[in-house]
């Protein structure tokens, strides 16, 4: 009995190990506008839905979106991006926003996989391989 709860432990710890050392190299990194206002998320673990960014803006989308079939979260903060195809509007719990988050200046872009974003004052742009994106600012939001 004692070798079989030991085989197990074995069997447990190394089913441990492939799944930390299957997920080691994602990458999961935030950034946000000088403001604060605007935060992103990028993920490139893609059992959980990723690679994707996704940037959300404290201040809400405007327009706000209608509400994406079936969400019962938040859903006028934000969008979601994959490496390929249309932006969509975020429905979730949390937020991108993170203020100890990286920032990135006006002027500056940041690009990581498929997605690369522009910051300036008027607004945040990002954009995937295939050409689709958002736009985020105060006064206007839109997805492209």
């Amino acid at each position: 009995m004692a070798d079989y709860h030991l085989g197990m432990r074995f069997v447990l710890v190394g089913a441990l190990f492939l799944a930390l050392a299957g997920s080691a190299h994602a990458a999961l990194f935030m950034f946000r506008t000088p403001s604060s206002n605007i935060g992103c998320l990028f993920s490139s673990e893609p059992g959980f839905g990723g690679p994707y960014l996704r940037c959300d803006i404290l201040s809400g989308l405007k327009p706000a979106p209608k509400r994406p079939k079936g969400c019962t979260l938040d859903w006028k903060y934000g969008y979601r991006l994959r490496p390929t195809g249309p932006a969509l509007t975020v429905c979730a719990g949390d937020t991108a926003v993170n203020r100890h988050a990286k920032v990135v200046p006006y002027g500056r872009r940041w690009a990581r996989g498929a997605f690369t974003c522009l910051s300036r004052k008027a607004g945040l742009r990002c954009h995937n391989r295939s050409g689709h994106g958002f736009f985020l600012s105060k006064k206007h939001s839109y997805r492209f």
